[in-house]
């Protein structure tokens, strides 16, 4: 009897269990649309490689026809601009020297030589005396010359300068017109000075300042040639109007020639 319920027993687990639904893991239920995915991806990247070398190969032929076109059309001006970018190329500051060149040409400026004929003073006299100077011989721009005088025209900060040279040898005795007796004259203690002023047209009237001063006092020979130069130059803000001018002493031992006596300004700021 026990044995019968017994059989009974596990007959009925094996029909509940065989009831329940049994669920296993099925590799058939992964997604099936990676593959899909990776052959579009793969397909979208050749179609863009191809559109992308298409597009280059189109441009550069059209960059070849645009070349052609040119070189034919404008021969000369590829000529002449090559050797200017090959230079600046080459040296980088010719560009810079040549805006600094440019920028200069418009600056005002003179230059001015000793006038050849000097009749100043008597040989002798030590008073100082007025140079006067060659405007044709010299060199003005955006200024002008009256009297012996540089005049500004437009204000600034100038470099004003100034070289005068004096010489003496005796060639023999001398007389003046009109005198007997040979006219002796002592260069053994020559005081040979040089001033640079500057005439303000402000004042009224106009009074001048000395902005410069050199010189020296020479022990000269009578009997031999000698020579002394003497060299000075500043800067000095200038207004419109105002004048400049050099005085010497002793102006007529001055040598007349152009490259040992000369004056000048140029302007350098405002």
């Amino acid at each position: 009897m026990a044995a019968n319920d017994y059989r009974g027993y596990l007959r009925n687990n094996a029909d509940m269990e065989g009831a329940q639904p049994r669920y296993h893991p099925s590799h058939g239920s992964e997604p099936t649309y990676r593959p899909f995915i990776f052959v579009t991806l793969a397909v979208m990247g050749l179609l863009q490689i191809a559109s992308s070398v298409a597009i280059l190969l189109h441009l550069t032929g059209y960059l070849q026809e645009v070349d052609l076109s040119s070189a034919t059309q404008q021969p000369m001006e590829e000529v002449q601009t090559e050797p200017i970018m090959f230079d600046a190329l080459k040296d980088p500051r010719k560009g810079r020297q040549r805006c600094k060149n440019q920028g200069r040409e418009g600056l005002p400026s003179a230059h001015l030589p000793i006038r050849a004929t000097i009749d100043y003073v008597k040989k002798g006299e030590l008073r100082a005396a007025m140079i006067h100077w060659d405007e044709a011989q010299g060199h003005m721009k955006k200024m002008r010359y009256h009297d012996g005088r540089l005049l500004v025209d437009e204000p600034g900060l100038y470099s004003v300068y100034a070289k005068t040279c004096f010489r003496y040898y005796d060639l023999g005795p001398e007389t003046e017109p009109g005198d007997a007796t040979p006219q002796a004259v002592d260069v053994n203690n020559a005081q040979l000075i040089q001033y640079i002023s500057h005439e303000k047209h402000t004042s009224s009237p106009s009074k001048s300042v000395v902005l410069m001063k050199t010189g020296s006092t020479m022990r000269w020979n009578n009997s031999q040639y000698n020579m002394y130069c003497a060299q000075q130059g500043r800067g000095v803000m200038l207004q419109q109007g105002d004048g400049l001018f050099v005085n010497v002493s002793n102006a007529w031992m001055l040598d007349p020639e152009p490259e040992g006596t000369y004056f000048g300004a140029i302007k350098i700021g405002n």
